[in-house]
């Protein structure tokens, strides 16, 4: 860290990790100059109602922004909006619009951009979902009715999966894996959502390999290396994000599959910092660098780090937690499943009510529930603090969690999973893929 207090703190993204880094600064008593500077021509706002309600028409940039305009100004924080930073040169930004902006410290929070498909390139009615500005032209062209081909069964893909279903459009899945949400969940709660699909009437087929989109007699179709295929009006890519590292990269910053920071969000660079879906950051449970493309994650990501920036000196080690609505089922996720041997069940998994914890060599990891908050709570709070001795239920620790957290009995039954499910990170740098 820099000696000299900073007067001037610059951050680039005004997605989550953006803006809540500057709100904290200022949160924390910084009454120097906070500038936030994003590409996106709208005011920070909310990213996950993008692929759980995009065929509401409510969805508009009102009801999603975080603060209203006049609050950016009221706090001090210099807000602007549709500005690409080009650059980093002599502790200052360079911005397309040829401004230039110096900085005393620097986070970026860059985020990411919706992977692309080569063979998807060039035709009309093929959308990505990454920001607001998707939305008009995919509900659009949804609107217009189906069928709708998702290509790729991440939670995104799933959320919408599930919105155009409910809006009685004929919605097919395609999953280059064995099984959706395979970075996120582990073998029984992936077959569980996977049935709670196909019970609503989406097709979800594993296994796809796509080779080819092309129009057909005014339809898109979408072949697979073994010669299926699928029409379709509307062709959403749910493949996923890459990490933004373009302006690290050319700033001169260590970079790989994102940014790569301390545990206090430090980059190679000890004036810039880096938080959100961008930086590669080492997970103490895993033991390796990881991204993790979780809303709740960014947040408190974020938040640490702006403390940090102001000389805090407390390393990030939050549980990575999310969730996911699909045909009014809440499903929360906490944790890493990565490496877990056992999965304690309590409840129904395919009605979705069910608390469940997932375990490493006995450690819990990793934990989900559907229709139990309070059991979702604890469980989540548990995991960051491994218990040394089988914990005692009180009122703040529900008697199921508790039983889950020791043997599982009698509360709930135990699953032995399969060797490497999810898809475990690998020996180096990982990606958790959930928002």
């Amino acid at each position: 860290m820099p000696e000299a207090a900073p007067r001037t703190i610059a951050v680039v993204g005004t997605g989550i990790a953006g803006a809540t880094a500057a709100l904290t600064l200022r949160e924390e008593g910084f009454d120097g100059r906070v500038v936030l500077v994003g590409e996106e021509p709208h005011p920070p706002y909310r990213r996950p109602p993008l692929s759980k309600d995009l065929v509401k028409r409510a969805l508009t940039p009102e009801r999603l922004r975080l603060k209203p305009p006049a609050a950016w100004q009221e706090l001090g924080i210099e807000l602007r909006t549709g500005t690409k930073v080009t650059g980093l040169a002599g502790g200052a930004l360079e911005c397309s619009d040829g401004s230039r902006l110096p900085y005393d410290r620097l986070l970026l929070a860059t985020g990411g951009r919706a992977r692309t498909l080569p063979f998807t390139a060039g035709h009309d009615r093929v959308h990505t979902l990454r920001g607001l500005g998707d939305v008009p032209a995919l509900r659009a062209d949804l609107e217009s009715g189906g069928p709708l081909l998702v290509i790729g069964a991440g939670l995104v893909g799933l959320e919408v999966a599930a919105s155009a279903r409910l809006s009685g459009l004929d919605v097919t899945v395609l999953e280059a894996g064995a099984e959706p949400l395979r970075r996120v969940l582990p073998g029984p709660l992936r077959r569980a959502v996977l049935e709670l699909h196909r019970a609503h009437g989406t097709r979800v087929h594993t296994g796809v390999a796509l080779t080819r989109l092309a129009r057909r007699d005014g339809m898109l179709v979408a072949t697979a290396r073994d010669g299926r295929s699928w029409p379709a009006r509307t062709v959403l890519v749910a493949a996923g994000m890459r990490p933004d590292v373009e302006l690290a990269a050319r700033a001169g910053l260590d970079v790989g599959d994102g940014i790569r920071v301390d545990a206090l969000g430090t980059t190679s660079d000890p004036r810039v910092f880096a938080a959100g879906d961008v930086a590669l950051f080492p997970d103490p449970v895993l033991g390796r660098r990881v991204r993790v493309e979780q809303w709740n994650h960014a947040q408190q990501q974020a938040a640490a780090v702006a403390r940090n920036m102001l000389g805090a000196g407390t390393p990030f080690a939050a549980v990575p937690w999310t969730w996911t609505d699909q045909y009014g089922v809440m499903l929360q996720i906490a944790g890493h499943f990565a490496g877990a041997d056992t999965l304690t069940v309590q409840g129904d998994l395919a009605g979705f009510d069910f608390a469940a914890v997932a375990t490493a060599n006995g450690r819990p990891v990793g934990a989900a529930a559907a229709g139990r908050p309070h059991d979702f709570r604890a469980l989540r709070t548990a995991l960051g603090h491994p218990y040394d001795s089988p914990p005692r239920a009180t009122a703040r620790t529900p008697a199921v969690t508790h039983a889950l957290l020791t043997d599982g009995q009698p509360a709930g039954h135990t699953l032995l999973l399969e060797s490497g499910e999810p898809d475990a990170p690998g020996t180096g740098e990982s990606h958790a893929a959930a928002r």
